[in-house]
């Protein structure tokens, strides 16, 4: 089966991005573990699909699964690359869209400088929204990760995630503690956990452990949960410029009742097609 693809990234949290208006192709787990696979397939953090919408609000329904096959509800470097790929496709020609994801409707705008805004609608604090086993929605929890107890803030953006702040994000035991994180029994749904350095009222650096995709280069619903963590904790005003490892991010946020917003590029690599093998399915 040939199917074509458009490679982009956001800051470096690569994509295999799929029209699946234009050709008929829904993955099972196994095709998006051999698209995601760095040395038997293309390559990428995430396999993002462009599809018809099911809702009439609605401009296109956007589906993301992670390299592990998983299906998942949000990712905000992949929706910024969304917006340009159905520009660039020809598929709209409105700067400005809305878009069906499991989790609601997200609006990117393509602003005139060439970078991508998102409107990734109102953080969620209350446990069994995130999902999380717990009895506040308190701006601090105490989770317990081997043999120490340390504090995280619990946020929603549509996709779960735990963040804590580190002195020094280069020394941050991200490889080690991730992983315990992500599948830490409090978090039914699994977590991607977030590791922040404050460097200012309006700066930190991040890294991120993604659910199902190991450490990226960044990641976008990540910076907005930390900047939404910080700004609750005190230790942030809006808005705030991120620095991941790929590059940095602006996110804005008013507080509580408020969508976050989240402006950063959005990159086109290259176009292809590739031969999934009939043995994969």
């Amino acid at each position: 089966m040939k199917i074509r693809f458009t490679k982009m990234h956001g800051l470096g949290n690569d994509f295999v991005v799929l029209d699946a208006i234009n050709q008929a192709f829904v993955p099972t787990p196994a095709q998006v573990r051999f698209l995601a696979d760095r040395h038997f397939g293309v390559g990428c953090d995430q396999l993002l699909v462009v599809d018809k919408a099911q809702r009439p609000d609605a401009d296109f329904r956007y589906r993301i699964f992670n390299a592990d096959g998983g299906e998942v509800e949000q990712c905000g470097n992949g929706a910024r690359c969304f917006a340009r790929f159905v520009h660039e496709r020809g598929l709209t020609p409105a700067r400005e869209i809305r878009v069906e994801t499991r989790c609601g409707i997200i609006a990117p705008r393509l602003e005139a400088d060439g970078d991508v805004t998102v409107d990734m609608g109102v953080p969620r604090f209350a446990p069994a929204e995130i999902p999380f086993v717990g009895d506040s929605d308190a701006a601090v929890q105490p989770l317990q990760v081997g043999a120490r107890e340390i504090g995280v803030s619990v946020v929603s953006m549509g996709n779960p995630h735990a963040v804590q702040v580190v002195d020094d994000i280069d020394a941050a035991p991200v490889a080690h503690d991730g992983p315990l994180i992500e599948s830490h029994p409090r978090f039914p749904q699994r977590v991607n956990a977030g590791f922040m350095q404050v460097a200012g009222r309006h700066a930190i650096r991040l890294r991120v452990y993604e659910r199902g995709a190991g450490e990226t280069l960044a990641c976008g619903t990540g910076a907005c949960a930390a900047v939404v963590a910080g700004i609750r904790r005190g230790l942030l005003d809006s808005p705030v410029e991120v620095q991941t490892r790929g590059g940095m991010l602006s996110i804005a946020w008013a507080g509580p009742g408020a969508p976050v917003l989240m402006t950063g590029p959005a990159t086109t690599v290259f176009d292809g097609e590739i031969d999934i093998p009939e043995e994969i399915q």
